[in-house]
């Protein structure tokens, strides 16, 4: 797993195919959770989901690079659970 300190807001998520997956609202521990902009669309939209920081290839300027292609990202995609406060 790359080294999630060097994770900032608003860097871009792609998979290891280049595509874009999302864009990062902050690290929670070892996962990393995107902005609502990201969420999808149907069930899917308007909350955040996370990634996890096992997916992390490696983090180069803006971008964080995943292991994965960005479909196969999206399976291992959690959702925000509960009732959480947005913020």
């Amino acid at each position: 797993m790359a080294d999630l300190s060097n994770i900032r807001e608003h860097m871009e998520v792609i998979g290891a195919d280049g595509v874009h997956v999302g864009t990062v609202d902050k690290v929670e521990g070892d996962r990393i959770k995107l902005t609502k902009a990201d969420s999808g669309e149907g069930a899917h939209e308007g909350h955040h989901h996370y990634l996890s920081g096992g997916l992390v290839a490696e983090v180069e300027g803006d971008t964080v690079r995943l292991s994965a292609t960005a479909a196969n990202a999206l399976q291992f995609e959690e959702e925000e659970s509960g009732d959480a406060a947005d913020e």
